[in-house]
């Protein structure tokens, strides 16, 4: 049994909030987490940490002189390589790369991809769809919702050939091959 706080204590626990934490940068995480329908609270952390080093290596590139020819390499290689991955529009400055967070890589995994491009209503359904086996980029099955799907490979987002889904929407336009199937 617990004994009753004395008249201080409880004065002290008034002030303090154990609902929220500086830690917890506002229930930001559970946001997202959410939004993106992201089950692995470790991918989220990746994804933080991922966006940590692109900002620190964007501010040291900044730091660099002008006139240094391996910053004008350096900035060139990292935009890029940022352009190729989806992570910011074409037109990019390294202002731009310092403000990349965990949300633009959320931005760029597969079941968000998924409900752009329609092969999905919502996240997630696109989720299950994933975790089911019914979704592959370019020749292979992809299992993983974390999948990152770059500029290059968002193309060829499509259904495994063998699924019942692909088959249900080929007999709904019309265009099933009895041979395919």
């Amino acid at each position: 049994m617990v004994r009753k706080l004395k008249y201080h204590e409880q004065k002290l626990l008034k002030k303090v909030d154990f609902i929220t934490w500086k830690v917890d940068n506002g229930g930001k995480e559970n946001v997202i987490l959410r939004r993106y329908n992201i089950r692995k609270r470790e991918d989220y952390t990746k994804y933080n940490k991922l966006s940590r080093n692109v900002r620190e290596l964007a501010d040291k590139i900044a730091k660099l002189e002008r006139n240094d020819p391996f910053k004008a390499e350096a900035t060139e290689i990292l935009l890029e390589k940022l352009n190729a991955l989806g992570l910011a529009a074409n037109k990019l400055d390294l202002e731009m790369a310092s403000r990349i967070s965990a949300s633009s890589f959320c931005r760029r995994r597969l079941p968000v991809i998924m409900v752009k491009q329609k092969l999905s209503e919502n996240i997630k359904s696109a989720t299950d769809l994933i975790e089911q086996g019914h979704v592959r980029v370019g020749p292979e099955m992809i299992k993983d919702p974390a999948f990152i799907v770059s500029r290059n490979l968002e193309d060829f987002v499509t259904w495994v050939d063998g699924s019942k889904i692909k088959k249900h929407i080929l007999e709904y336009n019309n265009m099933r091959d009895d041979f395919d199937f």
